[in-house]
């Protein structure tokens, strides 16, 4: 959508002028349905600006992953799903959000400068794509056998920059950038022609290769390309829906539904082949991948990566949706422990400021409690205040969390079963799940802290500090 051209506005009337032309003025005219025209112009349908033929993404058949999410939140929003088809090239946005014919584009990078983004709700990466009966993977553009490969690649593109930069310009097969895809198809060709061994291996955008591998029934193989270490090209990407700018109560209302339906729509890129990456760059991978349908939990402790994808389960212990978290907060008051990792107050300071955080209300914030390996004082730390907390009730009801995906608040729970309580619960969605299911948070300080070090000086110490140092930033 053009931006309102303000310099050019010099006098109020006429800034007013254009953007009650626009249609973007909160507070002016209302539409019939009492939105402001600065909102949506029909709330009774959940209007979509989407190419009717660029599969994986979207077709005028819905058979795209991007028709899926559409009907996914239409559903939830209990509205039809309706569509203004356009091709993806020159005129996209204009020509569909800016002429207000549709209110949302399913997927753009979420540094699009010609929309509003909402929150990002996935992440990809580019890929190789080779036959799976090849005798060697390819997993990094520096693999020295890229120079006896035909390599397919889209021009200007991250991956194939990088190959030219290092060399490899002659090596390249180019497929066109832009396409108009009524016509033209060059990434599914690409994919084709690694099959047909014309070339053989393709560097692409990790949606349309996943896609297009997997319709080849396992005879080709999808492989992430590694990120170039200290270069500011990057290889993979944070994808949002795309708004026009103006219309804030829409964008909250589909900020909500990204965070509610998070696990539904990871299932249906998963579906597709779509490649995705964690909020640490570490690939999700389809349940039918990981061992048992769910991640399986350690012999002992997670000692490393603590923010990763968590176990389904935990021996020994309850582990709680945040539904049933709430009915036992409600009916039993039970004893809320953070183990969110927070700095310590140096010794011989002057000036400092005590870390917050939001947390659960009415949780006790035992920070750095969580790893793997603790020092001798901070293994004292957790066991004494269990005890103060509890009364020495080894019967009384724990429940243990951080954020989710968080290793430290499984840790923290089995630590408490070693020490004899039995009565313990593990609430994985941690403070992030209870912020989505629209729960109030309240600010928190840690309790005092050793004057030590949380870690002992083992292997786990690296990994720890640096997890420290991320988390509580």
């Amino acid at each position: 959508m053009p931006r309102i051209p303000f310099r050019s506005a010099l006098c109020a009337g006429r800034v007013l002028a254009v953007v009650a032309a626009l249609g973007a003025l909160p507070g002016s005219l209302k539409a019939a349905d009492g939105n402001s025209l600065g909102e949506l112009v029909d709330s009774t349908k959940f209007r979509v600006c989407s190419d009717p033929d660029n599969l994986p993404y979207s077709n005028k058949a819905g058979e795209g992953f991007e028709n899926k999410i559409a009907e996914l939140l239409a559903g939830k929003l209990e509205r039809d799903v309706t569509y203004t088809w356009y091709p993806s090239t020159i005129g996209f946005v204009r020509n569909t959000l800016g002429a207000r014919v549709c209110d949302v584009v399913i997927g753009v990078p979420a540094t699009n400068e010609l929309m509003q983004n909402t929150n990002p709700y996935y992440r990809s990466t580019y890929a190789f794509i080779q036959r799976a009966d090849t005798d060697h993977v390819v997993d990094s553009l520096d693999d020295p056998a890229l120079k006896e490969m035909r390599i397919g690649g889209v021009a200007n593109t991250p991956p194939v920059t990088l190959l030219a930069r290092r060399g490899l310009i002659g090596n390249l097969a180019p497929y066109h950038l832009v396409a108009d895809t009524r016509y033209d198809h060059p990434a599914a060709q690409m994919i084709e022609d690694v099959a047909s061994g014309a070339i053989d291996i393709a560097v692409v955008w990790g949606p349309i290769g996943g896609y297009y591998a997997k319709q080849a029934d396992g005879a080709l193989r999808v492989t992430p390309i590694k990120a170039d270490e200290g270069s500011p090209v990057r290889m993979d990407y944070l994808i949002s829906m795309g708004l026009r700018r103006g219309e804030p109560i829409w964008k909250d209302q589909l900020n909500q539904l990204l965070r509610e339906e998070k696990d539904a729509i990871q299932a249906i890129l998963l579906d597709y082949g779509v490649p995705l990456l964690d909020n640490q760059g570490n690939p999700i991978l389809p349940k039918e991948q990981q061992q048992g349908g769910m991640v399986p939990e350690p012999d002992g402790y997670r000692m490393a990566d603590f923010r990763a994808p968590v176990p389904a389960t935990l021996d020994g212990a309850d582990v709680l949706t945040t539904e049933q978290l709430q009915t036992l907060v409600k009916a039993e008051a039970p004893l809320l422990i953070d183990v969110m990792p927070a700095p310590r107050k140096p010794k011989d300071t002057g000036l400092w400021i005590a870390p917050k955080r939001d947390n659960i209300p009415g949780s006790h914030w035992l920070a750095n409690t969580g790893y793997g390996e603790l020092s001798a004082e901070f293994a004292d730390f957790f066991e004494d205040e269990l005890a103060r907390l509890t009364e020495g009730d080894p019967s009384r009801r724990l429940v243990f969390y951080c954020e989710a995906d968080c290793w430290m608040s499984w840790n923290a729970a089995k630590r408490a079963l070693a020490l004899g309580y039995d009565n313990v619960a593990w609430y994985p969605a941690g403070s992030d799940g209870w912020k989505a299911a629209g729960l109030p948070l309240e600010s928190a300080e840690p309790a005092p802290m050793p004057d030590f070090l949380p870690l002992t000086d083992g292997s786990n110490r690296t990994a720890g500090l640096q997890t420290l140092a991320r988390l509580a930033d």
